[in-house]
C-alpha cells in the first residue's frame, strides 16, 4: 500500500470501524487526523497511535455542524499542507425502529449525522482535494442496510443516501484524480449499540423481521476487517476504481 506521507481525516474515530482505520492507517505510514464528538477515548487512541511511532491529531467536533467540519479541514491543512484521504464513518444507530414508531427526533439526529455529515464533510474535503490538483480519495462507510433496507427507517434512509451520493461525487470527478467508493459493513462488533439506551429504544419486533433478510449463522466482521477493505480504496494505486462498492460481510447478504 502506499498511502504513506499521506494525510487522512477519518470520523467517527474514537472506537470501532473508525479506530481501527485510524490504527491501520498509521501502520502505513499515514498521517491520521481522528475526529470524534466526544473526547472519550479519542486522544487515548491518538496517544497510543503517536506511543507506536504513528502520527496522529486528535480533534473533537460534531459532523453535523458546518463549523465543526469547517474548522476540522482547515486545521488539518495548516498542519499537513493538505487532504489526500477522508473517511467518513461517523454515524449513530436508530434502535431499528420501523417506520411507524421513528419520532421527528430520531429521523433528524440519525439523518444529520449518517447522511448530512457525511454530505459536509465531502463537501468541504473537495474544495482542498480541487485546490491540491484534483488528487485525493474519499470513502464513505455504508451499511448492509444501504443495500438491502432490513434495518431501520431512519439509519436505512440514511445508508441508501449515502451510496447515492459516492456515485453522484464519482461521476462528479470521473477521469480527475479524486475517487469516491463506499463500503459496506455487515454486523460488525463495535460499541456502536452498547448501553441502557439501546436496549430502552430497540424495536425487537422489527429487527426480528429484518433479520429474515440475511443469514446471522455467518457471524460478526470485525472493525479490522472493514479498515482493510477503507485500505484498498484509499491506496492510490487503485487510480481507476471509483464509483464502487465494496460489501464486507462474510456472506451474510449474498
Amino acid at each position: 500500500m502506499s498511502i504513506r506521507g499521506q494525510t487522512v481525516i477519518i470520523t467517527g474515530a474514537g472506537s470501532g470501524i473508525g479506530e481501527a482505520t485510524a490504527r491501520l492507517f498509521a501502520e502505513h505510514g499515514a498521517q491520521v487526523v481522528i475526529v470524534a464528538r466526544s473526547a472519550s477515548y479519542l486522544y487515548d487512541v491518538a496517544k497510543d497511535i503517536e506511543a507506536h511511532g504513528g502520527i496522529a491529531m486528535p480533534i473533537q467536533g460534531d459532523v453535523s455542524i458546518t463549523e465543526d467540519v469547517e474548522r476540522i479541514c482547515k486545521a488539518t491543512a495548516d498542519r499537513f499542507g493538505r487532504i489526500d484521504i477522508l473517511v467518513n464513518n461517523a454515524g449513530v444507530g436508530d434502535y431499528h425502529n420501523s417506520t411507524v414508531i421513528t419520532s421527528d427526533e430520531l429521523w433528524d439526529k440519525v439523518i444529520s449525522i449518517n447522511l448530512t455529515g457525511t454530505f459536509k464533510f465531502c463537501r468541504e474535503a473537495l474544495k482542498y482535494m480541487e485546490a491540491q490538483g484534483k488528487q485525493g480519495s474519499i470513502i464513505n462507510v455504508s451499511s448492509g442496510a444501504g443495500a438491502r433496507a432490513n434495518s431501520g427507517a431512519a439509519y436505512t434512509a440514511a445508508k441508501f443516501a449515502v451510496e447515492g451520493l459516492t456515485r453522484n461525487i464519482a461521476i462528479n470527478y470521473g477521469g480527475t484524480g479524486i475517487r469516491c467508493n463506499s463500503i459496506r459493513p455487515g454486523i460488525t462488533a463495535t460499541r456502536f449499540t452498547d448501553g441502557e439506551e439501546w436496549e430502552r429504544n430497540f424495536d425487537a419486533e422489527f429487527n426480528a423481521t429484518c433479520n429474515k433478510h440475511m443469514n446471522l449463522t455467518i457471524g460478526h466482521t470485525e472493525a479490522i476487517d472493514q479498515a482493510q477493505g477503507i485500505l484498498f480504496f484509499a491506496d492510490p494505486d487503485n487510480r481507476y476504481i471509483t464509483g464502487q462498492v465494496f460489501c464486507i460481510d462474510g456472506g451474510s447478504f449474498l
